[in-house]
């Protein structure tokens, strides 16, 4: 317990999935909660899982897509909290179209919630960790931000394997290398993981079994199996790691 205690960490796509697990886990491990999302309802049961428990948590509403909308983020965490140490970088969406029938804008709505959002709230975790003496962003990519996929997901590599590189090129301007402001940037890569984003898919049990296969330690990956990995890069244990990719994937790019 106390992993992070004493932090303050803004967690996008909080609502649920993978950004619910963190932010609950990293609450029961001492840090302050900001759970940023576009569904009110959802987000608000998640902080106030969080205070029943006994932990600090606020509610943002964040399109992760407008510039604007994280201004007003990382203004309202300052002023409950007084400083932000944490950024976890994971709401997304996803589409499954064959290449050749993906609309421009389709593309193009993916990449400002998958790409052009992790850009933002680099950008704007940045001014405010530097602020006070650094911090750690912690960009939730995929394994198909590493390798492609024959299953109509193009557009979601593209923006996923942007995260990656834009996540290492963040950590050297952040270093003592570049800028100096000692603040980590890394990226997590899961592979499938039981989520609301891929739920209706799995509902098919042929597609179910598929995607097992595809990971060789024989089942799908929960959360919170990705949540731990947010802890270890959230908390001080990790004070080496910069640049990297924690791939939490069952194996999936060992084949």
């Amino acid at each position: 317990m106390g992993r992070v205690k004493g932090k303050t960490a803004l967690i996008t796509g909080a609502a649920s999935g993978l950004g619910e697990a963190s932010a609950l886990l990293l609450a029961q491990e001492g840090a302050a909660i900001v759970v940023a999302d576009i569904n009110e309802s959802k987000g608000q049961g998640v902080v106030d899982k969080i205070v029943r428990d006994g932990g600090k948590a606020l509610f943002v509403r964040l399109d992760v897509s407008k510039e604007d909308e994280w201004e007003d983020a990382i203004a309202k965490t300052i002023a409950e909290f007084k400083k932000l140490d944490v950024l976890v970088n994971n709401a997304g969406i996803q589409y499954v179209k064959e290449l050749e029938d993906t609309p421009l804008e389709d593309w193009r709505r993916l990449m400002s919630v998958c790409l052009d959002g992790v850009f933002l709230g680099t950008k704007y975790a940045i001014r405010a960790m530097k602020k006070s003496g650094g911090g750690s962003i912690i960009n939730i990519s995929s394994v198909v931000g590493i390798v492609g996929t024959v299953d109509s997901t193009s557009a979601y590599c593209a923006a996923k394997g942007g995260v990656r590189a834009f996540t290492k090129a963040a950590a050297l301007e952040c270093s003592k290398a570049g800028r100096n402001y000692n603040i980590r940037v890394n990226s997590v890569h899961p592979g499938a993981m039981e989520t609301p984003m891929i739920a209706g898919m799995l509902k098919d049990q042929v597609i179910r079994e598929t995607v097992e296969k595809a990971h060789p330690i024989g089942t799908l990956g929960k959360p919170i199996d990705i949540a731990y990995g947010v802890l270890y890069l959230a908390s001080d244990e990790s004070r080496m790691v910069t640049g990297a990719e924690m791939v939490i994937d069952g194996g999936w790019i060992a084949w």
